[in-house]
C-alpha cells in the first residue's frame, strides 16, 4: 500500500511540474513581456554580443536580441533590442555603445528622453520602431585624435618648410643684419643720447609754449562767441528791417491803388482852376472895369442876328 501512495504522489508531482513548464512557456502571469526596437549604428560594434545588456540610465531593461549588417549599406549595423514593456522609450531617446570598466564588455545605454517627448512608434515602411543613435565615446575620441594628428602633421609640414635651407640662410642673413644694426647703434650711442636729450628739451619747450597759448586760445574763443552773438543780433536787425520794408511796400502799394487816382483827379481840377484864373487875369488886364460891371456880351457877328 505504501508503494501505491508513493506512485500516486510521483504522478501528481510530475503532472504539476509539466503543467508549470507549459504555463510558463505559454506566457504566465509572472513572465516579463518585451517589445522589439531597432537601432542602426554607423560605427563598429566590436565587443557587443548577443544577449548583451541594454540599460536605461544604468538600469537593465532588456538585451540585444540580434546583430546584423544592413543589407542596403554594409557600413552600418542593425541592432535589434528586446526591451521590457513599459520602458519609457520616446522619440528623443538615443542609444550609445559603452563598455564596462576595464573588462571591455560592451553594452547599450539608452537615455536622453524628456517628459514632453512622445512615445516612440513605428513609422511608415518600418518593421520596428527605430531608436536614434549617437557615436560612442571611443568613436568620438578617435575622431578627435584623428583631427589632432592631421593638424599636427600639417604643422610639422609647415615647420619643415619653414626650416628649409633657403629659410635658414635667410634667417642667418637677418640675424647678421640685426647684429650690424646693433653695432651701429652702440657706436652712435653718444649721438643718440644727445638726440634724446634734445628731444626732451624740445618737448619741455613745447609744453611751456602750449601753456602760454592756452590763454590766447581762451581769448580767441571768447572773441568768437562775441562775434557769434553780434551776428545773431545783426540777423535779428536784418529781419526787423525786412519786416519794415515789407510794411512800407504794402503802404506804397495801397497808396498807388487807392490814393493816387484821387490825387490825379485833384491835379486835373487844379489845372482847370489855374486856367480859369489865368483867363480872368488876362481879361482884367484888358478891361479892369469888367470886375465892376461884369463881363459884357460879345456883339453878334455878321449873319448871327436872330
Amino acid at each position: 500500500m505504501n508503494y501505491a501512495v508513493v506512485g500516486i504522489f510521483v504522478l501528481i508531482l510530475s503532472t504539476a511540474i509539466i503543467a508549470g513548464v507549459l504555463w510558463l512557456a505559454s506566457g504566465g502571469a509572472f513572465q516579463k513581456k518585451y517589445d522589439l526596437y531597432l537601432a542602426i549604428e554607423d560605427e563598429s560594434v566590436a565587443g557587443l554580443n548577443l544577449n548583451a545588456p541594454v540599460k536605461y540610465s544604468g538600469v537593465d531593461v532588456g538585451k540585444v536580441q540580434d546583430i546584423l549588417l544592413d543589407p542596403n549599406n554594409p557600413g552600418r549595423v542593425r541592432l535589434l533590442f528586446a526591451i521590457e514593456r513599459g520602458t519609457p522609450i520616446k522619440e528623443d531617446t538615443v542609444a550609445v555603445l559603452k563598455t564596462q570598466g576595464l573588462t571591455g564588455i560592451a553594452y547599450v545605454e539608452l537615455g536622453g528622453s524628456t517628459k514632453e517627448a512622445l512615445p516612440l512608434s513605428i513609422k511608415e515602411d518600418q518593421e520596428y520602431p527605430v531608436i536614434r543613435t549617437k557615436p560612442s565615446l571611443s568613436t568620438r575620441l578617435e575622431t578627435v585624435l584623428t583631427t589632432v594628428l592631421e593638424k599636427l602633421d600639417h604643422t610639422t609640414s609647415n615647420i619643415d618648410s619653414l626650416l628649409s635651407k633657403e629659410n635658414q640662410q635667410a634667417l642667418q642673413n637677418s640675424l647678421r643684419d640685426i647684429a650690424t644694426i646693433a653695432h651701429t647703434v652702440a657706436a652712435r650711442k653718444d649721438t643718440i643720447d644727445a638726440g634724446i636729450t634734445s628731444a626732451a628739451r624740445t618737448f619741455d619747450n613745447t609744453d611751456r609754449a602750449t601753456r602760454k597759448i592756452e590763454p590766447l586760445l581762451r581769448q580767441i574763443s571768447q572773441t568768437a562767441e562775441a562775434i557769434e552773438k553780434t551776428s545773431q543780433e545783426a540777423s535779428v536787425t536784418i529781419n526787423n528791417a525786412n519786416q519794415t520794408v515789407d510794411s512800407i511796400g504794402h503802404d506804397v502799394s495801397r497808396f498807388t491803388t487807392e490814393s493816387l487816382p484821387e490825387v490825379q483827379r485833384l491835379l486835373g481840377e487844379l489845372n482847370v482852376l489855374a486856367a480859369s484864373l489865368r483867363r480872368l487875369s488876362e481879361q482884367t488886364e484888358r478891361d479892369p472895369a469888367s470886375l465892376i460891371r461884369g463881363r459884357s456880351n460879345v456883339p453878334e457877328g455878321p449873319g448871327e442876328t436872330k
